[in-house]
Formats: structure tokens, sequence, C-alpha cells
């Protein structure tokens, strides 16, 4: 990860995306680096926020490109497992797009918004919000924190 810190906002964004999509690390490990390198919040929050966004829209997209027969053949998930992730799809709608920031399974609900065709607009706006919110929120613990704990 130091590497992409040397790369200033554009690894931010970098980071950000491969963290949302198929890389297992935490993207608030680098917007703290940012921060602690002397980074704008704002500009953090917005080169972040774009980034995993972003990354979600990329698995969103993988999931449209999915089919049953795939994930039934190579993930060895039966049809009747599916059934049951679809009735909570169809239950929640694009709203389960606003849990899309939470690490680990963020990613699947996003793959699982594509793979079953919940409205991309309203899930790509509401994932927005979501990760925004989670940078966000950052942003404010940072400015928060008494200097004696930096």
């Amino acid at each position: 990860m130091e590497f992409l810190q040397e790369w200033g906002y554009l690894g931010l964004f970098i980071g950000s995306f491969l963290a949302s999509t198929v890389i297992p690390f935490s993207s608030e490990f680098l917007l703290i680096g940012m921060l602690l390198a002397g980074g704008s919040p704002w500009a953090c929050f917005a080169w972040a926020t774009s980034g995993n966004w972003l990354g979600s829209l990329t698995c969103y997209g993988l999931g449209y490109l999915g089919k049953w027969e795939w994930i039934e053949k190579w993930l060895k998930v039966k049809k009747e497992k599916l059934d049951k992730q679809k009735a909570v799809i169809d239950k929640w709608g694009s709203l389960i797009a606003l849990v899309c920031w939470l690490p680990v399974v963020g990613d699947v609900f996003a793959v699982g918004l594509g793979f079953y065709r919940v409205h991309f607009a309203k899930s790509a706006f509401l994932m927005l919000v979501g990760k925004a919110l989670r940078f966000l929120f950052w942003i404010l613990l940072w400015y928060l924190l008494p200097e004696k704990f930096l």
C-alpha cells in the first residue's frame, strides 16, 4: 500500500477502487495515510469516494454479466439458495446498495445487485451515498481526534 500513497491522490483513487473490487484491504488506511501525509481532507474524500464507488459499480457490472448456470457449476451454489437470495434482493431492492461500503460482504451485495438486475441508476446512487457517508465519517473523525493521538 505504500506505493499507492506515494502516488498521492491518484494512489488513493486506485487503492480505493481496488479495495472495493478484488483486493482485500482497507481503503480507510489509505485515506488516513493521505491525511497524515498532509493531504487535503476534502480532496481525499472526493478521490476515495469516487474510487470506491467506481469499484462497486464494477462489481455490479460483473454480477450483471453472470449467469445462473455459472454460479451453480463453478461456485457450487444450489438453485434453491439463489432463489432465497433473490427473494431478499426482491424485498429490499436497490436499498441494499446503501450497505455496499461494508468490508467483504459489500462486494457480494454489489455483485448480487447486478446479478439480479436491480435498477442500475437507483443502485448506483445509493452506493454513492453509502460510500460518501463512510468516508465522511472518517474525515469528521479525523477532525475530532485530539492532536495527542496523531
